[in-house]
């Protein structure tokens, strides 16, 4: 075997490997879009009640854990759903650090894990919100999508780069 016949195999293995990283971070992408949106909506026209469970807790695990339980059946809808995007993009994010081994880039690797644990941090800040009421929270929460919205699309650019210079 020579390696010209060996190269385009692995060339285009690449490139099928790098289709579903394209995909889970294009969705990422758009999730933080819309996360940014309810987010906005939930700040302007939502107020947190500053008596619930969970609310000016000592531990603040177990308020993250009492506040989330009341948020989702309880909570004003806007709010719910920015919530929930928010899980959903913790789901996302793990999906596409363990997807991110089938692409076997340092840059890939640094932004997801970076964009990984700023999506991370954004959602305890955005508990802590809702726990304690401070604005910092708030803040750390916008900069940290911020961070995530950049790595994930670096790693867009990174995956959509790999696929297609496997498919020339």
């Amino acid at each position: 075997m020579t390696t010209e016949s060996v190269e385009p195999s692995r060339t285009r293995d690449l490139g099928r490997r790098a289709i579903p990283l394209v995909v889970v971070n294009f969705v990422l992408c758009l999730a933080l879009v819309a996360q940014f949106l309810l987010g906005m909506v939930a700040n302007l026209f939502v107020t947190v009640p500053t008596h619930h469970p969970g609310a000016n807790a000592s531990d603040y695990y177990a308020g993250v854990v009492a506040s989330m339980a009341w948020l989702i059946p309880h909570g004003e809808p806007w709010l719910v759903a920015h919530a929930v995007v928010g899980l959903v993009l913790v789901v996302a994010a793990i999906v596409n650090l363990v997807w991110m081994l089938r692409l076997r880039s340092a840059l890939y690797a640094t932004a997801s894990i970076l964009g990984a644990l700023a999506t991370l941090g954004a959602g305890f800040n955005g508990a802590s919100f809702v726990i304690y009421g401070f604005d910092s929270s708030s803040m750390i929460m916008s900069g940290l999508w911020a961070l995530a919205m950049c790595c994930y699309l670096v790693c867009l650019l990174v995956a959509a780069r790999r696929g297609v210079r496997a498919k020339a």
